[in-house]
């Protein structure tokens, strides 16, 4: 089992391969998902035990990139033309059984959940606002969103 020199294993499978990326992940992310694949195998080559089927090995590793690209592409920021200054809400607008179960909450709670959720409130702004700790101010927003989410679910 005698591997080939990795740069005739790469000009073999070079055009087939990014051929393979730029119909999986598209035009715009083939090239990097090119580079990490073949990243990926020189890291893995010296390691190889079988050498029977270096084009599937090569496109397995490719298909792993490709589906790296298409949950990345989940978690991207996307461009909007303006960002707003700051978020407007309304207890007014939105979700009518959301706010009567924001305003069904425990006093601390409900603060907590309101003003750092939608006023986006600083812990330790907060604290000062209840009169507590910035941990009891965390915990107070984390139980009143936990309770919020068992009861609207």
């Amino acid at each position: 089992m005698k591997l080939p020199p990795f740069q005739a294993l790469l000009e073999e499978h070079r055009t087939d391969v990014y051929r393979f990326l730029v119909a999986t992940v598209g035009p715009s992310d083939a090239d990097d998902c090119f580079q990490e694949t073949w990243i990926s195998a020189l890291r893995a080559y010296p390691k190889l035990r079988r050498t029977d089927n270096l084009r599937a090995w090569l496109f397995r590793i490719a298909q792993n990139k490709s589906i790296d690209a298409h949950r990345a592409r989940g978690r991207r920021a996307v461009p909007v033309a303006a960002v707003p200054e700051r978020p407007t809400y309304s207890t007014s607008d939105g979700d009518p059984e959301l706010w009567e179960r924001v305003r069904d909450l425990p006093t601390k709670q409900r603060t907590a959940v309101f003003c750092r959720s939608v006023l986006g409130m600083p812990y330790d702004e907060l604290a000062v606002l209840l009169e507590s700790s910035e941990d009891a101010a965390r915990r107070n927003v984390h139980e009143g969103l936990k309770r919020l989410k068992e009861e609207l679910s």
